[in-house]
């Protein structure tokens, strides 16, 4: 089983560095810290005063690796789910917030189990996993990153400016389904063909 450091610096690979699209939400990123992360955390690197995309180009790879450690694994209650799970929530918890345990949470209500779809890993939603967890160890991690691999195809659907993150401009599998499909046993990653019957609706 890999350690949260490994999987960690794995993440930031899959991230990069500094990069600001404007058709990304999340605004300037490096390292995959957003500067909105920044601002929360108070992370004014240059001490200017205030946090700009100045402070974020300054954000160095091992301080990305700490607050990814401390504030979307330990913070998040991630380290007390499963182990085979934790890499691929702590991945997209890094990449999308809340909506990591959302979809977990979601996950786990089409599984027959009572949840609230809050976005954090309270005691009940713990339990819950622990449970669906113990009852089909060998399914669990596979139906987690089928569920983030859809819910990437749904921000897609609803937003154009997105597409472009989940399919390249060849037509193939673009970086978020990619991502997805990293923690996705081979035999349910969608086929080409698959794939591009999924997007053939997107401009």
């Amino acid at each position: 089983m890999q350690s949260v450091s490994q999987i960690t610096e794995e993440i930031v690979v899959r991230e990069g560095g500094y990069v600001n699209d404007p058709d990304d939400p999340g605004g300037a990123t490096n390292f995959g810290v957003t500067i909105h992360t920044m601002r929360r955390l108070g992370l004014d690197l240059d001490r200017d005063g205030s946090i700009t995309t100045a402070d974020v180009r300054r954000l160095t790879r091992d301080q990305a690796i700490q607050i990814f450690i401390e504030h979307y694994f330990h913070r998040p209650l991630i380290a007390e789910l499963p182990p085979p799970l934790q890499a691929t929530v702590f991945d997209m918890y890094v990449n999308a917030g809340g909506n990591a345990v959302k979809i977990l949470q979601r996950m786990l209500i089409d599984m027959g189990y009572a949840v609230v779809v809050d976005g954090a890993l309270g005691p009940k939603t713990l339990a819950a996993v622990r449970a669906a967890y113990h009852a089909q160890p060998d399914h669990i991690v596979d139906a987690y990153g089928i569920a983030r691999r859809n819910y990437y195809f749904r921000l897609a659907d609803r937003r154009v400016a997105s597409r472009k993150f989940a399919r390249t401009q060849a037509g193939g599998k673009g970086g978020w389904i990619k991502r997805a499909e990293e923690f996705i046993a081979p035999e349910y990653h969608l086929s080409a063909t698959q794939f591009k019957t999924r997007t053939a609706r997107w401009v």
